[in-house]
């Protein structure tokens, strides 16, 4: 694999901590700016919905340059919006340096994507795509914890000043690693619109959206939920997270791996897999061994979709994959959005801390349905395909009659 994937993986490292380490610091910075824990709640909300607006936004405005330099100016944003959030003087303040960061996060990983799948021949996209996206999990295996540890010993502004300098490394290998390929002739904002025609498109965004965000229906609730029915201490969620982000590893690099093989058969067993284990997850949060093991397969499955959801958007639109790929990014946004909310909405229907998984199997079990007809859509397709490729070359070669 090039060296270029090093670069997009450190760009993603660097995302993926700011992201999630906000969690780890959140009573920090309530407590210094002297908000309430809900409102310093908005630096997640208002970062994830960055990522839904900035991911379409940002790749259409970039179309008018070439890839290379569009990730520079992305990590370049991620450094501005961190710094932002570590030297504000006020809660607002800090809130627009989380929506200025935000702002790269989806482009770069949908321009991050195309680029990545470029690099490599066809049969090793899906795999170079989950090497990009192992800098992302790796960031819940070494950032996240490294990052609350760090804002709890030297202050929050200190993390979010480490995690700027993250951006800086990234920029350099970019500017460095990745090739310059120019700007695509073919490239426009028309035609990267034009693949939202395509059905498939939009079915592998739903996908996106429901099988991903089961995941977070779970995972947004995973403190209350092992401290007062699996009866964890506070002080050991951030190793079980640490467990979590060890399944995220190994299920991408997994995905990856299988969806080159065979992508479809890859994402049902990750599908269906997930679904089970969200719905297990509710008995087994009663148990401390068995809530780790499944919290642990729930990483590794729910991230094992990601490879191959993201190369069949690719396929899908792979006249104009760039929109396409970075959207897809901020559906993922979309479905984590939409989880905890629905996850809230059932504990506070005094359903019990463990009712989120019922939610994130339902929407995971539908991300299947979902997936199945996407296949068969595209059988279909394929199959007429062929039949007009048949007749077209029977016309070519029959003789005309007299001859």
């Amino acid at each position: 694999m090039p060296l270029a994937l090093l670069a997009l993986a450190i760009g993603a490292f660097g995302i993926g901590t700011t992201e999630f380490v906000i969690m780890g610091v959140l009573p920090q910075v309530a407590g210094d700016f002297g908000v309430t824990i809900p409102t310093a709640g908005w630096l997640v909300s208002g970062y994830a919905l960055g990522v839904v607006i900035g991911a379409p936004l940002l790749t259409v405005l970039g179309t008018r340059v070439s890839r290379k330099k569009m990730l520079m100016f992305l990590m370049a944003l991620f450094v501005v919006g961190n710094t932002l959030s570590a030297l504000a003087p006020s809660f607002g303040l800090m809130l627009v340096g989380r929506v200025v960061a935000s702002l790269a996060h989806g482009a770069f990983f949908g321009i991050g994507s195309v680029v990545a799948a470029d690099l490599v021949a066809p049969e090793k996209k899906a795999s170079a795509i989950s090497l990009m996206f192992m800098g992302l999990t790796v960031a819940n295996i070494v950032g996240v914890p490294g990052g609350t540890s760090i804002g709890q010993i030297a202050g929050w502004r200190v993390t979010f000043l480490i995690v700027a300098a993250l951006g800086v490394v990234g920029l350099l290998g970019v500017a460095k690693l990745v090739p310059e390929t120019g700007r695509p002739e073919s490239v426009s904002v028309r035609s990267e619109f034009a693949a939202f025609k395509n059905a498939q498109v939009w079915l592998a965004m739903a996908m996106t959206v429901l099988g991903y965000g089961g995941v977070f229906a779970a995972i947004t609730y995973i403190t209350p939920m092992m401290t007062e029915v699996a009866g964890y201490t506070e002080g050991a969620v951030t190793w079980l997270l640490v467990l979590f982000g060890v399944g995220m590893f190994l299920g991408n690099l997994l995905g990856g791996r299988f969806a080159d093989r065979r992508l479809m058969p890859m994402l049902f067993t990750a599908l269906g897999g997930l679904s089970v284990a969200l719905l297990l997850f509710t008995a087994t949060a009663h148990d401390k061994v068995l809530a780790a093991i499944t919290l642990s397969l729930i990483g590794a499955l729910g991230f094992a979709t990601v490879p191959p959801l993201q190369k069949w958007v690719l396929e899908q639109a792979s006249a104009a994959p760039t929109l396409a790929s970075a959207a897809n990014i901020g559906a993922f946004n979309l479905g984590n959005a939409l989880a905890a909310w629905l996850g809230g909405l059932v504990i506070a229907a005094g359903l019990g801390y463990t009712s989120p998984n019922w939610v994130g199997a339902i929407l995971s079990a539908t991300a299947l349905l979902l997936a199945f007809v996407a296949a068969y859509l595209d059988r279909r397709t394929r199959a007429a395909g062929r039949v007009v490729a048949r007749s077209t070359a029977a016309e070519t070669t029959a003789v005309p009659a007299g001859h």
